[in-house]
């Protein structure tokens, strides 16, 4: 039987161990992110709880190119490793470590989308659809071969809660699909088309600040494209910082003022 390991801080990855339990595979090493790092990264899970109930060894780091990581990997022998939901990137030594190779899965349908928080910007692009890509990690960002794919189709109502949870479904639909695959080392890679390949860069915080020159539509586009669990749409009041979780277009002049209209709150907090 092969021996696998697992690299997550994020529930899209909980959800992946979930499923490699549910279908009857077992995991031989858990890493995480040590308990106070990244505490307010969207999506933030610990591993305690499952590792200590299934009794696999967990690791806790700092960074996924530790020694110890390597040393670990060597110790259980692991013939793959699943890194999903970490945003450090994985070197070349560390991706051949596992005897197999390491596995990833991106929220977009590769090659679009190389990058980063691939569920906002897939919002905020308008896009008729997006997905989730499971490939074979390469020394890239993104770049690796790919093992399958999964669409998801996109409205003019989804917000990032919504598309959260149809990427937290894609991911568990795909490691039920192929995890049988893989440990028989029956996987089919193709090669991603770098001509249509596209990138996406980061978003911060900041980045979701309504200001008064955006038209209405910009402003519900944003505050869909950051809800939960991202930080949200926010307004400045004097000192206060007022997320904004759900708005709708003001039909009167009341609520907040745009270069085109207005908004009215219906969900929010001040924080």
């Amino acid at each position: 039987m092969k021996k696998i390991g697992f690299v997550t801080c994020v529930q899209l990855g909980l959800s992946c161990i979930e499923e490699i339990y549910r279908v009857g595979q077992k995991l031989d090493l858990l890493i995480t992110l040590k308990d106070e790092k990244a505490i307010t990264k969207s999506g933030r899970i610990y591993l305690d709880e499952f590792s200590n109930k299934n009794k696999i060894p967990l690791l806790k780091i700092e960074n996924i190119n530790e020694n110890i990581v390597l040393e670990t990997i060597k110790k259980y022998d692991l013939d793959w490793l699943f890194i999903i939901g970490w945003s450090q990137i994985a070197k070349k030594e560390l991706l051949f470590t596992p005897k197999k190779g390491c596995i990833g899965m991106h929220p977009t349908l590769l090659p679009e989308g190389r990058g980063r928080a691939s569920i906002p910007w897939a919002i905020l692009k308008k896009l008729s659809k997006t997905g989730v890509t499971m490939f074979k990690l390469d020394e890239g960002i993104d770049t690796g071969d790919i093992i399958a794919q999964i669409e998801i189709p996109l409205n003019e109502q989804i917000t990032a809660t919504d598309l959260y949870k149809e990427v937290n479904n894609a991911h568990i639909k795909l490691i039920s699909e192929y995890l049988k695959e893989i440990v028989e080392d029956k996987i089919v890679l193709k090669k991603q088309n770098n001509n249509l390949a596209t990138e996406w860069l980061g978003r911060r915080p900041e980045d979701g600040e309504i200001l008064k020159e955006m038209s209405v539509e910009e402003a519900l586009l944003l505050i869909r494209a950051t809800n939960k669990p991202y930080p949200g749409a926010f307004i400045k009041e004097g000192n206060k910082k007022i997320i904004i979780w759900k708005a709708i277009q003001s039909l009167n002049e009341e609520g907040i003022k745009l270069r085109d209209g207005y908004i009215s709150i219906l969900e929010s907090e001040v924080v």
